[in-house]
């Protein structure tokens, strides 16, 4: 399609015009950034005590980071060589396309890694803040205004990204986008899986010994998993999640890019660039709307400034589509869609109610997530009810309430594709209204960033303060009610997440579709000339067998994910027995004496759980990797095109179903452990509460792993389809040998096979490796 549509046209003096003002917005929303990460700089430390604590978080998770990208450095080096080697156009398209495969993954890692330092200079000053008059407001804000940082930078880099490529390339520019999507993807894939690996290892060791065989606060320096499990949240949830959303954000534009340039012509190459600029215009509105009133609930605040935003960026987004776009499809300059001309309709009410459907959306699945992990609604207050009755039935209510949500969201995000789907009875248009729906919920991204930042800030400040003492009476209340907010947030944004992945991969499933039509028009051929193995009918038993492997890939991650989990966190478990049971002393550790000074003698050993959740995440990272790099390869290249879309439509539908799933029930298991925390059900110590920490240590991978992981994985296996599939057509057609393609697939169903096994085979016990010795605090 990139080459129908550079030969129809070029971007007149206006039309570059546009592109320029898209990527100076793009440049005032980083620019912003800045000075929101000064003022939050510019607040108090806190307390010495504080402020060593808050350096042995960042050091570890400094350390860790830099230690995963140089691992990720060898996968970027070979995905590079091997996009360059796939067919393109010409050797601009196919150096571009490479080029930008590690620009968005050095894009992704900038955000992850940005998020993450500015969290853990933060945490240390909403800790402080709390502790001072006002002190919820303040606190409030920096937490938030932290998140407001990562934001502007996903919002800025994502769009400056697609605006340069956009100036370069013209025609070929959604080509060289899907490397640029793909790279974000499949880092954020990896810094998604790496860093849940580390987090809740350390978070379920912490929980069942500290917690629960020790019977200490959850942040207890006597811990030794404490400083760990604070790292964890930071490149978890602040670096992961943060690549998380910037992936989002950049594959659902090239998406709707693809799929633009195809429908609408030029103006489907820049409409998409002009909604998430007027995104930049709302994250900015939003970030600064959010200050919690005294006696207000604080998620309130939050979700006043999301709906107020929202609402601004839908009126901005129907103004820009009546101004830029023409009012009938005829006028549209060079659809590479010959019928779309004849098409009857208005495409400026088609892009403004796909867009308001999309933001919409956004503002449906805030509401629906909020409702099923919020601890003042009925499903999370079911959950802790069930606490009395022992940890089993803790289980089952949280499972139930994630299987029940996973349906709601699931047909609330199925209505709006449907919806967008409707607006056209053209297939092409369809596909790019569902495009332009996921362009209309990146809107809201610099929002959604900022409240899931939000929540890992907050929980970290909270430990700080447990740690270190130096936060008592209204401050621990306060910083204890940011906790529970953080909880709901960074759920709400799991699902928005969630949503935008569907839109995204099912944009992209259009995206395949164009790929091998113009495969098959390139060799001179169309699908039913071809044969059988290029058609993709649902009732066909070979797309089916696709459908049924892409459902089963999403199982096979989920598994891999969750027993990572469970294998580093026996280890963790292990070694801080080991601690508590050899470290003379360590009970007494940090607790107050006589004379007011804290007892330093004992001191557990943080550095070593530190470097053991580091190694144990990192060298899990392969395996899950390669399942979503190779198993579309190897059923694309095995079986054939048909049955790698029913892959793909298989991968969309489990994926979409057990991410909201796994998120929803983690997050109703976390707030019911806070309600009865609050002293609901017996309160701190009692059965209940040990019943709703075995809950909580279930559902931390569930929620913070494998959940949130699977968002980037369903957008790689559609990425390496759309990539892949010129050279599946070519290698299908004509006199081509069809033992290249069998020897393909069977050397990438060898690789996974390999890596499971490996995988399976790794020890569970400290004795056998010890870890490297990273100084920590």
């Amino acid at each position: 399609m990139s080459h129908t549509l550079a030969a129809g046209f070029e971007l007149g003096a206006g039309d570059y015009a546009i592109v320029v003002v898209v990527a100076v917005v793009a440049l005032v929303a980083l620019a912003v950034g800045f000075l929101l990460r000064r003022e939050v700089l510019a607040f108090d430390e806190g307390t010495t005590s504080m402020q060593e604590i808050g350096r042995a978080v960042q050091e570890g998770a400094v350390a860790y980071l830099n230690r995963q990208f140089k691992t990720l450095g060898i996968f970027a080096a070979i995905v590079f060589v091997v996009l360059f080697a796939l067919p393109a156009e010409d050797i601009g398209e196919r150096i571009g396309r490479s080029i930008f495969f590690l620009v968005g993954a050095a894009f992704s890692a900038i955000i992850g890694n940005l998020g993450m330092r500015l969290a853990t200079q933060a945490n240390i000053r909403v800790a402080s803040a709390a502790r001072k008059e006002n002190g919820r407001v303040i606190a409030t804000r920096i937490a938030f205004r932290t998140g407001g940082v990562v934001g502007m930078f996903t919002v800025g880099l994502g769009l400056l990204g697609a605006s340069v490529v956009v100036l370069a390339y013209t025609g070929q520019a959604p080509r060289v986008l899907e490397g640029f999507g793909f790279g974000a993807a499949l880092l954020a894939m990896f810094m998604r899986v790496g860093g849940g690996i580390f987090t809740k290892a350390a978070d379920v060791g912490a929980d069942l010994v500290g917690k629960v065989e020790q019977n200490i606060p959850e942040d207890d320096p006597r811990n030794a998993a404490t400083i760990a499990d604070n790292v964890g949240d930071n490149v978890g949830d602040c670096a992961g999640m943060a690549a998380d959303l910037f992936e989002s954000y950049a594959v659902t534009l090239v998406a709707a890019l693809i799929l633009g340039t195809a429908a609408f012509g030029l103006q489907g190459l820049l409409f998409p660039l002009i909604v998430p600029a007027i995104g930049v215009i709302t994250a900015i509105l939003g970030v600064y709307l959010t200050k919690a009133r005294q006696g207000e609930n604080t998620l309130i605040a939050i979700n006043r400034s999301f709906y107020l935003s929202a609402v601004f960026a839908g009126v901005l987004s129907i103004v820009a589509a009546y101004v830029y776009l023409p009012g009938s499809f005829a006028d549209l300059t060079g659809p590479s869609d010959a019928s779309v001309a004849s098409i009857a309709g208005d495409p400026r009410l088609v892009a403004s109610i796909a867009v308001v459907i999309g933001i919409v959306l956004a503002a449906v699945i805030l509401k629906l997530t909020g409702y099923y992990t919020g601890t003042e609604d009925a499903p999370v207050k079911d959950v802790g009810k069930s606490s009395l009755t022992g940890s089993a039935t803790v289980i089952l209510a949280g499972i139930s309430v994630g299987f029940e949500s996973a349906v709601y969201t699931a047909v609330v995000i199925g209505a709006a594709v449907y919806g967008a789907f409707l607006l056209s009875g053209s297939i092409v248009v369809s596909l790019f209204a569902v495009a332009l729906a996921g362009t209309g919920l990146l809107t809201t991204v610099g929002v959604i960033v900022a409240m899931d930042t939000f929540g890992p800030v907050s929980d970290n400040a909270q430990g700080i303060a447990e740690m270190s003492g130096d936060v008592e009476g209204e401050g621990v209340e306060i910083l204890t009610e940011l906790d529970a907010v953080g909880n709901t947030t960074k759920a709400i944004t799991k699902g928005i997440a969630i949503a935008t992945a569907v839109l995204a991969a099912t944009a992209l499933f259009g995206s395949y579709r164009d790929a091998i039509n113009q495969a098959l028009t390139s060799a001179g051929q169309t699908a039913q000339d071809a044969g059988q193995s290029f058609a993709y009918e649902v009732f066909s038993p070979n797309t089916l067998v696709g459908v049924i492997l892409g459902a089963s890939a999403v199982f096979m991650f989920s598994g891999l994910a969750i027993n990572a989990v469970s294998r580093a966190a026996g280890v963790i478990v292990g070694e801080v027995r080991r601690q508590f049971a050899e470290i003379p002393g360590i009970m007494s550790y940090g607790q107050k004496k006589d004379d007011g000074t804290r007892e330093t003698t004992g001191r557990p050993e943080y550095q070593r759980v530190v470097d053991i959740c580091t190694r144990d995440s990192l060298r899990e990272l392969a395996t899950p990797g390669l399942l979503a790099i190779l198993a579309p390869i190897a059923v694309g290249f095995g079986l054939g095109v048909g049955p790698l879309a029913g892959y793909l439509a298989g991968a969309i539908a489990a994926g979409t179903l057990m991410a909201i799933f796994l998120a929803n029930s983690g997050g109703a298991w976390d707030n019911a452990k806070k309600l009865v925390e609050d002293g609901n059900h017996g309160g701190k110590g009692s059965a209940a509460h040990e019943a709703t920490i075995i809950g909580d240590t279930v559902g931390d991978p569930f929620k913070d792993t494998a959940g949130p992981s699977i968002n980037p994985l369903i957008k790689v296996m559609n990425l390496v389809s759309v990539l892949i599939a010129p050279a599946v057509v070519a290698l299908s057609v004509g006199d081509v040998s069809p033992a290249i393609r069998i020897v393909i697939a069977v050397v990438a169903v060898l690789i996974i096979a390999g890596a499971i096994v490996v995988s399976k085979r790794r020890s569970t016990t400290i004795a056998d490796e010890e870890p490297a010795q990273t100084p920590v605090g």
